[in-house]
């Protein structure tokens, strides 16, 4: 009986014994996984080729742009960045190269003209960009992100070359406080112009309604568009620069075409015109929109 009883002892101690070691192997191998996605970064992201393109606004610099590339860096997007100088004449210098296994990269534009005023120009540029990074790395698809009038320059672009299927195709579309019907004080005055739930605008101002074939270019194409804008809750609708209204009249230029199209809105001081693009919470939108699986 005696036997017995240790024989006992030692098979519940034998079983408490494995049992511990086999929660320790289970909470080692959990650890182990939890280690490892947060030294990947970017398990949680696309893993593909496809470049993003980000154009500042007037006056800018890729400078303008550095915050927003700077996040999606640090949270693992991607570790391939490069910028894309264009000068006066239009020519493109790429600086810098990123690998040629390279996971979402991203293409910081500067324009050495940044004051330039004449959007076919501007458009045909942004065109000179991208056959330059087809040449250089065959690219088939691009992302673009575009501040202020960046955004103008951008969907001139795609009004004059949108359909052109030599050049690569358009996936996802970021506009940040996008000036698609004016700017304040220039050609609009404070809480002038009202755009009903469609996004068209009470009045159009030139090069509005040349835009508005935008929405057959749009057609088929499977493309994602997310539109910024801020509101200081200063009574004056805008972001100190650009009205709401003006920013959300790109609704009414693509209607029902694109694959998706939304709307995000920021208020406050952080959501003005010029600190949209430093805005942590922006650049967090902006990264899942473009890259979280």
């Amino acid at each position: 009986m005696k036997k017995l009883f240790i024989l006992g002892v030692c098979l519940i101690a034998c079983v408490i014994i494995i049992g511990f070691i086999f929660l320790d192997v289970n909470q080692q191998t959990h650890s182990d996984k939890q280690q490892h996605t947060k030294q990947t970064g970017h398990a949680k992201f696309v893993s593909n080729q496809t470049p993003t393109l980000f154009l500042h606004g007037y006056s800018g610099s890729a400078n303008s742009v550095k915050f927003m590339v700077n996040e999606a860096k640090d949270k693992g997007v991607t570790k391939n960045i490069i910028k894309a100088y264009v000068s006066q004449d239009g020519e493109v210098q790429l600086k810098g190269k990123w690998a040629k296994d390279a996971i979402n990269p991203i293409v910081q534009i500067e324009l050495e003209n940044n004051k330039q005023g004449y959007f076919d120009v501007n458009a045909k540029w942004i065109k000179n960009v991208l056959t330059s990074l087809q040449n250089e790395y065959n690219i088939k698809n691009f992302n673009f992100v575009g501040h202020s009038m960046g955004n103008l320059s951008f969907a001139t672009y795609m009004l004059t070359y949108g359909d052109d299927q030599s050049l690569p195709k358009l996936n996802k579309q970021v506009n940040i406080a996008g000036t698609f019907n004016g700017v304040l004080n220039m050609n609009e005055n404070v809480n002038e112009i009202s755009v009903d739930a469609n996004g068209k605008p009470s009045r159009m101002n030139p090069p509005y309604p040349e835009l508005r074939k935008l929405k057959e270019i749009y057609k088929g194409k499977r493309i994602e568009v997310l539109n910024i804008y801020g509101d200081l809750k200063d009574g004056t609708h805008s972001d100190g620069r650009v009205s709401n209204s003006s920013s959300k009249s790109l609704k009414y230029l693509l209607g029902n075409s694109p694959k998706s199209y939304r709307e995000s809105k920021y208020e406050g001081h952080n959501a003005q015109h010029s600190q949209l693009h430093e805005n942590s919470e922006v650049a967090d939108e902006i990264i899942k929109f473009l890259w979280e699986r």
